[in-house]
């Protein structure tokens, strides 16, 4: 290891330590340089300033939790990845929750590298389960309801643990919100006649959210780039129009 690899290991496992015994989650650049023992010009060469600092330390923090997603094989139920994919985020933030309020602050003008991998992972589950016919909405749009969601659970759960303090908080709306973007498990009864009109105001949005999600993962589909780019764009709509749009 160099000695510039080493300085910059030494400066971010220093202050991921602190991070993590503040009361609050706040650290000064000074009391990391005393820790670390380097100077000030080490510490913004390395990292620019305290804002950059601070994302990397949360990237240094997340990579074992990003590290276990990446490695877990994509079962055949999307569905129960996405359950197991938000169970696993709050687990990661009641574990790490100076952390994990550092990740979602306001203060972080520029998202850290590990929340956006974490937005791509939930929103390929979301894809493949759009694949199926199996949500509503487009993948994009329930990776955003998901997400919000997810965090809002989780900081609600390290910021204010006396007043959240249901152990099946997380489930419940885990639950809730999957019943608003999913559809129902399959079910042998085929249901109402397609020509009452109940079977198209249940199942177009998903169709339309489940065609959108196989073009994207179509290498060829006849249409040229701007028409195919075209067609997504009217199958989100609908599908993210919902039975009463």
């Amino acid at each position: 290891m160099s000695s510039t690899t080493s300085t910059r290991t030494r400066i971010l496992q220093v202050a991921a330590q602190l991070v993590g015994d503040s009361p609050d989650g706040d650290i000064s650049t000074r009391a990391v340089c005393e820790a670390a023992q380097v100077g000030a010009p080490a510490l913004y060469r390395h990292f620019g300033d305290k804002e950059g600092l601070l994302s990397a330390v949360v990237d240094h923090g997340f990579e074992q939790y990003l590290a276990t997603k990446r490695e877990r094989e994509a079962s055949a139920d999307p569905v129960e990845d996405l359950r197991r994919g938000w169970d696993s985020h709050v687990e990661f933030a009641v574990r790490n929750p100076n952390l994990y309020r550092l990740m979602n602050s306001p203060a972080m003008r520029t998202p850290p590298a590990a929340a956006l991998e974490s937005h791509r992972i939930l929103t390929r589950d979301l894809e493949r389960a759009a694949a199926q016919g199996r949500i509503r909405v487009a993948p994009e749009l329930a990776a955003q309801m998901v997400m919000s969601a997810t965090v809002g659970v989780a900081l609600m759960l390290v910021a204010r643990p006396a007043t959240f303090d249901d152990p099946g908080l997380s489930r419940r709306v885990r639950d809730a919100v999957h019943a608003s973007i999913l559809t129902p498990d399959p079910d042998p009864d085929p249901g109402p006649d397609p020509g009452t009109g109940a079977w198209e105001e249940a199942e177009v949005p998903s169709a339309a959210a489940r065609l959108s999600a196989l073009l994207r993962r179509a290498q060829g589909s006849g249409l040229s780039t701007a028409e195919a780019a075209l067609m997504k764009e009217w199958l989100d709509r609908v599908a993210n129009a919902g039975p009463e749009g």
